[in-house]
């Protein structure tokens, strides 16, 4: 069985809540559209402009978050779940690179585990964003912590109910730059 550190049952707790509260993604098609009662502008997957991290750089390279926050919800036997369009459906199974502030989910200078956000975590009990805009990574090499953005690569996985409410999961990743 694997090991569940209290961090991932914290995050994983928290990411129903925010899918819960969300109609659709407000970056739903780039388009900037809102979930009700959302500023355009804020929200999962928006980097805030008071953010004293700069905002990811445009990579022609890596899955933008843009596609990855392009989902819907569905309720479905009174839950929520992902409804991932065919592009991003696409993506199931395939070697993509993500790029992402890491969010580290044990101690430790180097991470084999941690959840990849497309915006920086700024309060140690905050989750930045939804499940739309986390991937969580598994590394077959530890990648150093840092505060800067990551980029890895390696077998991506669309989840269509995850028992952590994850809509994302990269394995066998390296750190790429």
């Amino acid at each position: 069985m694997k090991r569940i550190t209290p961090i991932i049952l914290f995050a994983a707790s928290l990411l129903p809540c925010f899918a819960g509260a969300q109609s659709g993604s407000p970056m739903a098609g780039g388009s900037g559209s809102t979930a009700a009662g959302a500023v355009a502008g804020t929200g999962p997957g928006v980097h805030s402009p008071n953010s004293p991290y700069a905002p990811l750089p445009e990579r022609a390279d890596v899955v933008p978050w843009s596609v990855l926050t392009d989902v819907k919800t569905k309720s479905v036997k009174n839950r929520l779940l992902p409804n991932f369009p065919a592009h991003v459906q696409a993506l199931h199974d395939k070697i993509q690179r993500i790029q992402g502030f890491m969010m580290p989910l044990e101690p430790g200078e180097k991470q084999k585990h941690f959840l990849l956000s497309s915006v920086p975590m700024t309060c140690s009990f905050c989750v930045p964003g939804g499940p739309e805009s986390m991937v969580e990574v598994r590394t077959k090499t530890p990648v150093k912590y840092s505060m800067e953005p990551v980029t890895v690569e390696g077998k991506f996985a669309v989840l269509n109910d995850d028992s952590y409410g994850l809509y994302y999961r990269i394995t066998e990743a390296v750190s790429v730059k």
